[in-house]
């Protein structure tokens, strides 16, 4: 009975065996990720990567607009740098000590700018009898036409408008006076902010490369070739963009001049000054300056000639702004014409005026530090050392002995 039996187990050991060697082979274990298609996984890997870029430009945002007391001016003080420094290398080659190169400098900007806005200036003063003589005439031919012109508009509703004025006036005058004190708080963030743009601009001047080999001696060995690099490429593109920007203010300041010459507007020259230096203000520069060459062709000329000299100064600024802009400045910072004009858009409703000014400049900047990384000419250099306590500017960081930063 036991030998039966173990023959019955043996053969029944061996069927098993045979029915699991011809049986298919159990399906591998798969992970959730597997089940999960590979271009999802592809747009998952993007999308946090992303997300992770996203937040931190807006991070990068939100800190610029808290501080923007500070990064406005060193930002100007930064382009103001772009034309100086050239200015300034140029005379030292000719043999001019380093501190009277520097002091020629500064000096040639505040006396061309102080200059432009004292001739402006004069002018307008020398002519302001005239000038509020000929706007009162004007407002007297405007309302004898509103009484007498098509609108039948009696005297009694003129005094009733400017009564209804007045009286608006002096329930708001809380509201003016606050205003009052907003502009003055107001100015005086703008004198503060001139008065470091200026430091910052004069320390540019003296100590600009050393302040950029302590800028590059923060990265890490392996990565200063790369940011040096970037960096270089950067500044020739925002000296690119001064120089440009200068030419288009030239441009619109003979445009709108020439007009105003041409039409008998007086004031013509200070006009003309005028729309130079607010061409480097974006939206409010211009809509001033505009409004101002109007209103003296109208108060001085009369109605046509207004209407022809805001046709003449819309004109000019739209060639500006759709042709001279896109075209010029997007060849000169290497950014398309689209490009440009996407970028102004944008600063302007990220942070107004400021955003407008600077946008063009950052985004030809940006473009080309990341073209000059992403192509790897950089390879294989060294990049400059850290910097040297040898300015007088960083004698007085404290340095621990034996210890190299960026290493």
């Amino acid at each position: 009975m036991t030998g039966s039996s173990d023959q019955g187990r043996g053969r029944f050991v061996k069927r098993w065996r045979a029915a699991e060697r011809d049986s298919p082979p159990a399906p591998p274990h798969r992970d959730a990720t597997d089940s999960i298609p590979f271009g999802m996984r592809i747009a998952a890997a993007w999308s946090w990567r992303l997300l992770l870029i996203g937040g931190v430009l807006a991070v990068v945002i939100f800190l610029v607009i808290q501080l923007r007391l500070i990064v406005i001016p060193l930002l100007v003080a930064v382009l103001l740098g772009a034309l100086l420094v050239p200015f300034s290398q140029l005379l030292q080659r000719h043999g001019w000590p380093k501190w009277l190169a520097v002091t020629v400098a500064m000096l040639s900007t505040l006396i061309v700018v102080g200059g432009l806005l004292a001739v402006g200036i004069s002018f307008i003063a020398r002519d302001r009898d005239e000038l509020y003589a000929q706007s009162i005439v004007a407002w007297d031919d405007f309302r004898a036409w509103l009484l007498e012109g098509p609108f039948h508009i009696t005297e009694q509703q003129l005094n009733d408008w400017a009564s209804q004025i007045f009286t608006s006036i002096q329930q708001d005058s809380s509201v003016l006076v606050s205003g009052a004190l907003s502009v003055g708080s107001t100015l005086g963030h703008f004198l503060a902010g001139m008065l470091l743009a200026l430091f910052a601009t004069l320390f540019i001047l003296i100590d600009g490369k050393h302040i950029w080999r302590w800028i590059v001696g923060v990265f890490p060995k392996r990565a200063r070739a790369a940011v040096d690099g970037a960096g270089r490429a950067g500044w020739a593109t925002l000296q690119n963009f001064v120089k440009v920007q200068i030419l288009v203010a030239t441009i619109d300041a003979i445009g709108i001049g020439l007009g105003a010459f041409l039409l008998g507007v007086p004031l013509a020259v200070p006009i003309a000054i005028l729309v130079f230096l607010g061409s480097f203000i974006p939206i409010v520069g211009a809509v001033v300056t505009g409004a101002l060459a109007v209103f003296v062709a109208l108060i001085y000329n009369g109605w046509v000639i207004a209407l022809i000299m805001l046709g003449v100064v819309l004109l000019v600024q739209q060639v500006e702004g759709h042709i001279l802009q896109p075209l010029i400045m997007g060849t000169a910072v290497k950014v398309h014409p689209l490009g440009v004009v996407i970028a102004v858009a944008t600063g302007s409703l990220l942070a107004g005026i400021p955003g407008a000014l600077f946008a063009v400049p950052v985004a030809a900047v940006v473009n080309v530090m990341i073209s000059y990384i992403a192509g790897g000419s950089w390879k294989g250099e060294t990049g400059p050392p850290a910097t040297e306590a040898r300015s007088p500017l960083w004698r007085t960081v404290p340095q621990r002995p034996g210890y190299q930063r960026g290493e």
